[in-house]
Parts: C-alpha cells; structure tokens; sequence
C-alpha cells in the first residue's frame, strides 16, 4: 500500500497533471468535512462509483478517509477490481491533512457551489428576494418565471407560475419561452447556484431581457412565509424551439469568448484512442432526449446539472471533457462554464450526435424518406412518398440514396430507424437523418398516411411471411396450401423425430 503525506497531495493537486482524489465514506461523512478536490467515492457503491468516474484507469489516484482504514480498503478494491495502477492513499486522512494546515470543506458539489458564488460576484448577478416576486406575481407582472432544477424536483415543490425549464435548457429556449424584450425573466432552483448559474447563462448569451436570479430559490421562498405549490407539470415544450438559430448563435458567441474547442466526430475518435489521458464524454440533453438516441460510450450530464454538481460526473482534475449534444447550443453553454471553471482542455463535438428530424421540418423538406417498417405495415399506411427498406438490403436504394439530397429514416417509432442510422450513412453523401418519433410521431403531428396495397410486391416481402389474406395473387392456391401445411405436420414432426408431445 503507497502512502503519501499531506504535503505531498496538496503539491500533486497543483502540478497540472491528471490526479482523482476519491474519499471512501459515506456521501453524509464527506459531507461534513472534506478536501476541495475530492469526490465521494462511498466504499459501500464503490463498484458503481468508479465505474462511472474512473474511464482510464492507469490515472494517479489518491484515496482518502478520516483515519479509519476505508481508504486502504478503497485503495485495494482498485487496485484488485479495477486493476489501477497508480493508487495512493493518503496517510493520516482529512485529520492529518488539517494538521498540516490545509483547508477542509463541508458540504457537496462543493467546486461548483463556490464556483457560483464566485460568478455572482464577478459578473454582477442581478437578483430579487421572495417578498419582492410575490408582490411581482400578484399584480400580473409581464414575466417568465423559469425553474432551472430538474423536472422530478420541480414536481416536488415550485414557486407559483413557474415553469420547469432545467438550467442547460435555458439559453437553447428562452426565445420561445419569453419571445419579447420586455419581458422580465426570474431563474430560480431550490438555493442558489443553479439560479444563479442559469440567470447568468442567459445574460452571458445575450438575452435582451432584464435577467434575474431568485435570492434563495423555494428555501427564500418558504423562509419567507410563502407556500410553494406542488405536483406542477408546466414544462417546456419538447423539441427543437422555433428560435434554435438565434439560441446558437448566442451560445457560439459565450463558447468562444471561453477558449472553448471545437471538434468533429474524428477528432473525438482521435481521443477516445489515446490511452495516455483521461477523456469524459459528456451528453448534456434532456434525459428523454438522450434515452431517445445517444452516442455510444457518452454518459448524459443534463448541462445545468453538470454545472452545479460537475464532481457527480467528472473525478480526475485535468482530464480531457468532450461535451455533446445535437445542434451545439447546450453543449456550448456547458462546455464554456467548465471552461470558466478553470477545465482546460473541453471540447464541443460538432457532428458527434445524430441529429433528429421533426415532422414538421420534414413534411418542408425534400428528403428522401426510408421506412424500415414490416412490409405488411408498409402497406397499411406510410409517410407519403416514402420507399420501403430492409436494413440488410439497403443497398438495393443505391440509385435514389446516390441522388438525395437529405435522407430520412423512419419506423413505427423510430427505433429501428436510429439503429440503421450508421448503416445508411456508409450508402450517401447526403446527411442521413432519423424521423423524431417515427411514423407514429408524424402522425401525432397531424399528417397523413398514405396507403400501397401492391408495393412492395409479394416476392419482395421476405421479411414477413405472409398469410394467405395478405397476398396481391393467388389468394385461393395460398389459402389451400396454409391448410394443407396445417394438417401435414403432425406426420412432419414423426419424420422428424425430435419432437414429443404428451405427458
């Protein structure tokens, strides 16, 4: 077992190479005194810890407790387990640490928090207490009050006329959500640093409104005396906002003034193959949306999230971050605040995520529309001038792939559709997109089928063996030999030979 002293750890935490300290009690023990750096790593989920926050594992690892051997049993699991070769474990723990003269912290997401207040001060946060929204609220002031936590807490408990819009959400759709200048713009969450965090997102993008924060979030609101409501579901709406384009440019413009990189897909590759640093890649959508369609090997990070709590995702100090979404507007906002946090190496990934594409913007489109459905479903209804597709056999749609312009993939609900995504893309030139919801999507939105009794043809159906009632011809021979096929196989399976019914 490698010891090192205090000393040793706090020169290691400042000479710019990649370093995790992991404290092995549980999240209330670290809680209540803890180093800066250090992200709880509780012995009793350990397994599922490092898993998720230790993607390279021959990175320096210091492990951390308060004297009481969990760190060495941490230090072994790592080592045995996890086969990490570079673990320490630091002699003494937080008590040694604090003889040393070093600072210990209480609380978690700790970098994050004093990473708000520290933009408050900076940057001038604008902010209004309870007592003064409550009197804003009751004369029907022209205003937006916008709930940056996530949606299961805002269901919990939210100020009233809130709308749940979580912090990474807010720049990407603030200009649906509060289209005119003149409407006033309160952020709020349940303390401070996401209200802060997301008030300050929209006045860094740009957003004409007057911006400010809740002092305090719902806890101002109830030490104030007044009740929040509950079990709310106002949210906002699901989709690609009519002001997207306006919400990159604003986000384009906060990522650069950052430092922010950018890369495409190729680049990420190049990345992921470098064994020799630490690379987080970081979703930051909607949970629903990143369930919907996700990039292999990312880990969703929803962004205001991961700017309040980034020790929930990221452990290793100077690791590389990649961050992603599906148009760049959360990903850059992220991507700039890890950057204002001190992270130097984060990087967008433009071109890492398939972008979907809505019913709308499809029914405006051009596209050359693929519908992978059953054949027999094809049939009973599909998106107007689509053509049918196997997945195997997409090849045989060379000559319309060759001259689409944009290509859309569809299926029932879309699943199947984003599976083929890769497979469609090595067939093109054109951008391959996958139909938001599928076909079942489109129709919600409003727009019709059409139906093809004859296409595709019976011989071509290989994918569905079709009953007799199915067929286009020879219905009545069909009809005959299913019956006959029905009654033969009882001597089939005596010449068989492998099969035995009965007791």
């Amino acid at each position: 077992m490698r010891r090192i002293d205090a000393a040793t750890l706090h020169s290691w935490i400042t000479d710019g190479a990649e370093l995790a300290i992991l404290d092995a009690r549980e999240e209330g023990e670290f809680g209540a005194s803890h180093l800066f750096w250090a992200v709880p790593c509780p012995l009793s989920r350990a397994e599922l810890r490092v898993a998720a926050v230790l993607p390279r594992r021959s990175v320096r690892v210091v492990c951390v407790d308060d004297g009481r051997g969990l760190a060495e049993s941490l230090a072994t699991l790592l080592e045995t387990r996890f086969a990490c070769t570079d673990v320490q474990v630091l002699d003494g723990g937080t008590e040694a640490w604090a003889a040393a003269g070093y600072v210990l912290f209480s609380g978690v997401n700790v970098p994050s928090k004093a990473f708000g207040e520290w933009v408050e001060h900076h940057f001038g946060t604008e902010s209004v207490d309870a007592a003064e929204l409550k009197r804003w609220i009751d004369a029907d002031r022209d205003m937006v009050v916008l709930d940056s936590r996530t949606f299961e807490e805002f269901q919990r408990m939210s100020i009233p006329s809130g709308v749940s819009v979580p912090g990474g959400e807010l720049v990407y759709r603030v200009g649906d959500l509060a289209p005119r200048p003149e409407t006033l713009i309160v952020v709020n969450c349940a303390g401070r640093t996401r209200s802060i965090m997301g008030a300050e997102s929209l006045r860094q993008a740009g957003v004409p409104n007057q911006v400010v924060a809740l002092r305090n979030g719902t806890m101002g609101w109830e030490l104030a005396g007044l009740e929040c409501a509950r079990g709310k579901s106002d949210q906002f709406a699901p989709g690609r906002p009519k002001s997207a384009a306006l919400a990159e440019a604003r986000a384009r413009a906060f990522a650069e003034r950052s430092g922010v990189r950018v890369i495409d897909a190729a680049g990420l590759a190049e990345l992921e193959a470098d064994p020799s640093r630490t690379l987080y890649v970081l979703d930051v959508r909607d949970p629903l949306e990143f369930e919907a369609l996700r990039r292999e090997g990312s880990v969703n990070a929803p962004g205001g999230q991961l700017v309040q709590a980034t020790d929930a995702w990221i452990a290793v100090r100077h690791a590389r971050v990649a961050v992603l979404d599906d148009d760049g507007v959360r990903a850059r906002m992220a991507a700039g605040w890890l950057r204002q946090m001190g992270m130097t190496d984060v990087f967008v990934v433009e071109g890492g995520l398939p972008r979907e594409i809505t019913a709308s913007e499809l029914a405006a489109s051009n596209a050359l529309v693929i519908d992978l459905a059953r054949s027999i479903d094809y049939r009973a209804g599909h998106i107007p001038g689509a053509v049918w597709g196997i997945r195997t056999r997409l090849d045989q749609l060379a000559e319309p792939l060759a001259a689409a312009k944009l290509v859309v993939l569809t299926s029932p609900d879309g699943k199947l559709a984003r599976f083929a995504l890769q497979e469609a893309a090595g067939l093109t030139k054109a951008p391959v997109r996958v139909l938001a919801g599928g076909t079942s999507g489109w129709q919600r939105s409003g727009l019709g089928l059409e139906q093809s009794r004859l296409v595709p043809d019976d011989t071509e159906c290989v994918d569905f063996h079709l009953r007799p009632y199915d067929r286009n011809s020879g219905i009545a021979e069909a009809m005959q030999a299913y019956l006959s096929w029905e009654i033969d196989l009882v001597h089939e399976i005596q010449r068989d030979g492998t099969v035995h019914f009965g007791v």
